[in-house]
């Protein structure tokens, strides 16, 4: 699977369209990665759980954007963008969304 945040694969013509395809989670820290990153916010730094939990997030995001784009038949994800909400705190949605083509 082709991933690009363009609105082409150079080299690629598209052939077909598909339409949007996204993928999603919600996740969140325990409680004792809560305490610590409220600790690190007094004195400034990294939250390296949190840039894990965003990490891990994008990847299974993606990866589900990409499952269903296969579903439809494409061979390829153009435009992509990720966007990230709060949805409770110590909780935040990571969403993931492109356009499925197939490209030869």
């Amino acid at each position: 699977m082709i991933l690009t945040n363009i609105e082409s694969v150079p080299g690629k013509k598209i052939m077909e369209h598909f339409g949007i395809v996204t993928g999603s989670t919600v996740r969140a820290k325990h409680i004792g990665k809560d305490i610590l990153a409220g600790l690190k916010n007094i004195i400034g730094g990294e939250l390296k759980g949190y840039t894990e939990l965003l990490q891990d997030s994008r990847k299974q995001s993606t990866e589900r954007m990409v499952e269903q784009a296969k579903q439809l038949g494409a061979n390829a994800i153009v435009n992509i963008r990720y966007a990230t909400s709060s949805v409770a705190q110590g909780a935040a949605e990571l969403y993931v969304y492109g356009t499925a083509v197939r490209v030869e």
